[in-house]
């Protein structure tokens, strides 16, 4: 390895990202203690706003060591489709006609579940929703799941610690549960192409591993948690006034055209503009969009592709060195601190793997996808709309990790024993 000197930077700022990521509490009880600067505490507090802050230093450091030039030739050669994605899918499916259809089926799908009202549902958003998201994408199915428990079961005053156990189980199994198709998990459209990886062979390979994994990890909360479940009262049944059919199925077309066009930043993006205008003509039926929120993990995403663009000089290498077995583990790991399609893509690159490898790869970055918020591309966009559940509006990071090591065992036994 040679790295140049802005890749040493890279390399440095990625690393205190990551500890930045980990200290979000610390900087949140900085601007209750220190109220003379608390904007900029709150600002740093915010998890979505990391990597953007720490993107913006590795540009003012490319602008001063290589020129404008080069600074900007860099961010021309950057691929943002996905934050853009993440942000149109994030706003569009989070809309009062898709939560309540969606609200609507989670409870036809409880009443077919013998287990009381609280567990049934949470069953049912922990592994149904996640599943969906090998054809709606990943990032819609960590939307709806997030905002069904946000307004479902935390809002029956249930404890941090279980607050925390569902959270692991859903980052786990969105990032799973999107490997039954080739397009619907980033770290698999990453390689699907390049790899000839089709439908047959996702279901072959990962889909029934991944499928179980998602049903015993939802089901093993449920139990575990059972006694606190039994003691809280029913789900209330949503008040909002109920859209009609055909501004439900608008909404549904959009959404459906979104996903469709994901890799086609010009498409998507002009029936996001269009949708705007509809939501905007129809505004009784709407409940406010979350603009704001999408925005951050737009800008939380987009600041890891800035940064992660300068990692591959040590990943790649580090990748290309291990062994099929331990390049599974070595995934597993690595994904925890950076982004797992971006270790699947560096992959793709290299010509002549074996299948084993391949399988190990992908396996591995899959399988710990839940253990941080960066660690898988939907995680940010759940952790948005859920952190209003935790102390101080934070996510701790160590707890996170902590609650999502039984279901990332449970993926890992799954795909490497199965």
């Amino acid at each position: 390895m040679n790295p140049t000197t802005i890749e040493l930077v890279g390399a440095a700022l990625f690393a205190l990202a990551l500890i930045h990521t980990f200290s979000t509490r610390f900087f949140e009880h900085l601007a209750h203690t220190r109220p003379n600067h608390a904007g900029l505490w709150h600002f740093l507090a915010e998890v979505e706003v990391v990597f953007g802050f720490w993107a913006l230093v590795l540009m003012v450091f490319m602008f001063a060591l290589l020129g404008k030039a080069e600074a900007t030739r860099y961010l021309d050669t950057r691929n943002f489709t996905e934050p853009l994605f993440v942000f149109a899918i994030m706003v569009s499916a989070a809309t009062r006609p898709v939560i309540l259809l969606a609200g609507s089926v989670t409870r036809m799908l409880t009443r077919l579940i013998p287990l009381p009202g609280a567990m049934a549902s949470t069953l049912v958003i922990l592994s149904a929703v996640p599943l969906m998201g090998s054809f709606i994408t990943e990032p819609a199915a960590m939307t709806l799941a997030a905002l069904l428990l946000r307004d479902g079961v935390f809002q029956l005053g249930i404890s941090l610690r279980l607050r925390y156990a569902i959270l692991g189980v859903l980052f786990v199994n969105v990032s799973i549960g999107g490997t039954l198709t080739p397009y619907a998990a980033p770290p698999v459209l990453m390689v699907a192409k390049a790899w000839g990886w089709d439908l047959q062979h996702m279901l072959l390979h990962f889909g029934w591993k991944t499928g179980l994994a998602v049903v015993l990890n939802a089901t093993g909360l449920v139990l575990l948690f059972s006694r606190e479940f039994l003691q809280l009262r029913p789900p209330a049944r949503s008040t909002d006034e109920r859209p009609p059919a055909l501004v439900t199925l608008i909404h549904l077309g959009f959404l459906a055209g979104i996903v469709v066009f994901a890799h086609h930043p010009a498409a998507f993006l002009g029936l996001f503009l269009f949708f705007l205008g509809f939501t905007a003509a129809y505004e009784r039926y709407q409940s406010p969009l979350i603009l704001r929120e999408g925005l951050l993990v737009a800008f939380f995403l987009a600041g890891l592709v800035v940064l992660g663009g300068q990692q591959q000089w040590w990943l790649e290498p580090l990748l290309l060195s291990m062994s099929s077995d331990a390049i599974f583990f070595g995934a597993t790991t690595l994904t925890a601190i950076t982004d797992n399609a971006a270790l699947t893509y560096l992959g793709s690159l290299v010509p002549g793997l074996s299948e084993e490898f391949k399988y190990a790869l992908v396996a591995g970055a899959v399988a710990g996808g839940g253990l941080t918020i960066i660690a898988n591309a939907p995680n940010p966009a759940g952790a948005s709309i859920l952190k209003v559940g935790f102390p101080e509006q934070a996510i701790n990071a160590g707890g996170l990790l902590l609650a999502a090591l039984p279901a990332t065992a449970v993926a890992v036994l799954c795909l490497k024993l199965l």
